[in-house]
């Protein structure tokens, strides 16, 4: 069996001395004492046998569900076989950010075609070839909003707390001041967002869906956003546009959102991709890369990089974004899913998430699972019961169900996708009035 290491003990010290070292210690004798780390007390080496054997022994702790309520961020949505197939071939698999136009036409115009996607999803007028995650992506819109006068950005209450987190950790590098808009009812209260915006406002965030599934008033949000003289961001459910009213039609200035519900599975939280589509007013200020059309020599059509700052490479201190770089594999397999959906099968399952979360609101509603709101809502909702939620949820995986998500000893947000059936809502329910009494 293979040892797995790229050159011996004799090659290493060959590049050592190469390079004027005689040892790695040499190498790395820059590095303060205090934050060398001496032994890494790595056990005795595996075959490939014995290597493949520990693996499979450790994924057996893995628990697989085999029915999902959960959402609250990702979504366990059905895959066409087809973008597996596409995907992971190994041109694709292997290639990275596209540096040479010349040599990675195709990489190019895959990505070109992901960003049109994403602005007819959208109604924006651009994209970028996108970001690391739908977190990352509301932190970066925020940044390109801030400018010299315009320097508080105001955030709903409703959005997905860990996109909040990272909004504000990006906020305290750029030096932007973060105000949080309170929840009322479930949804943002428009009337303490008015009242709090003043000269100094650079933009409003709100998430459609908000996290607890709810539909937000986008339209009068957006309008005070703007009365103000700010940037409106929306974060959005990408499966959801495909029923709601797009971004653009509400009038937001930037939309981003994670790409995870267009063919990504849920791969223990990752790689996803973050979505970012602005109007042409913003086109300068999206951060990472951007392909462009154009024509060559021939006048034939290629594609390139193009409408990235400087600064985000060589003068990073002076730009507003350090992403560099692309969810290249990512957007493929997106591109790939919304092409094989089309828009009538990308309708056809947004309105299956529909029915079917209503559906299963009605029959927990029957159970003893009462809805906390009164709201339109896409494909999550919110229950309240006496009874504690930790109690339902461990019911529920017993019998191999990962059920919603808790958001406290009461409440648990729920989620439904067209991959989950009549008879698999039915079960819950039972499992759920058996607890309930």
């Amino acid at each position: 069996m293979g040892s797995f290491l790229p050159n011996s003990e004799q090659e290493q010290l060959q590049m050592l001395n190469e390079i004027g070292f005689n040892s790695f210690e040499e190498l790395f004798g820059h590095i303060p004492e205090q934050v060398l780390l001496k032994n890494l007390n790595l056990a005795e080496g595996m075959s490939e046998l014995q290597a493949m054997d520990h693996m499979e022994e450790l994924a057996d702790k893995n628990v697989k569900f085999r029915h999902i309520f959960r959402g609250a961020g990702a979504y366990n949505h059905y895959i066409p076989a087809i973008v597996g197939s596409v995907v992971n071939k190994e041109q694709f698999v292997t290639a990275y950010t596209p540096y040479q136009a010349e040599i990675s036409q195709g990489i190019l115009q895959s990505i070109f075609e992901y960003q049109t996607m994403i602005c007819e999803l959208t109604g924006m007028d651009t994209s970028n070839a996108s970001v690391y995650d739908g977190s990352t992506a509301a932190a970066e819109a925020v940044a390109m909003c801030q400018e010299r006068k315009r320097n508080v950005a105001f955030i709903s209450e409703t959005s997905n707390p860990e996109t909040i987190k990272v909004i504000k950790t990006y906020c305290y590098g750029n030096g932007i001041d973060v105000v949080m808009v309170p929840e009322k009812d479930g949804l943002t209260d428009a009337e303490a967002l008015k009242e709090a915006m003043g000269a100094s406002s650079a933009c409003f965030y709100v998430q459609q869906p908000n996290f607890y599934g709810n539909i937000e008033d986008c339209d009068a949000l957006g309008e005070i956003a703007h009365a103000a003289g700010a940037k409106f961001i929306m974060g959005c459910n990408p499966m959801s546009l495909a029923v709601l009213k797009t971004p653009a039609e509400y009038g937001a200035d930037v939309a981003v959102g994670d790409g995870q519900p267009l063919g990504l599975g849920l791969a223990f939280g990752g790689p996803y991709l973050g979505f970012m589509a602005a109007t042409d007013k913003m086109v300068r200020r999206l951060p990472g890369r951007i392909v462009g059309e154009t024509v060559d020599r021939d006048d034939k059509r290629a594609y390139v990089l193009t409408l990235q700052a400087r600064e985000q490479h060589i003068r990073r201190e002076k730009a507003s974004s350090n992403i560099c770089s692309n969810q290249a594999l990512c957007a493929l397999t997106v591109g790939v899913y919304l092409s094989a959906m089309g828009e009538q099968g990308l309708t056809q399952a947004a309105e299956l998430c529909v029915s079917k979360a209503h559906y299963l609101q009605g029959v927990l509603a029957e159970a003893g699972l009462q809805p906390k709101y009164n709201h339109p809502f896409f494909h999550e909702f919110v229950t309240v019961s006496d009874v504690n939620s930790k109690v339902i949820l461990e019911a529920l995986e017993k019998k191999g169900i990962l059920g919603g998500y808790p958001l406290n000893d009461k409440e648990i947000l729920w989620c439904a996708t067209e991959k989950n059936t009549k008879a698999e809502m039915d079960q819950v329910a039972a499992i759920v009035k058996e607890v309930c009494g």
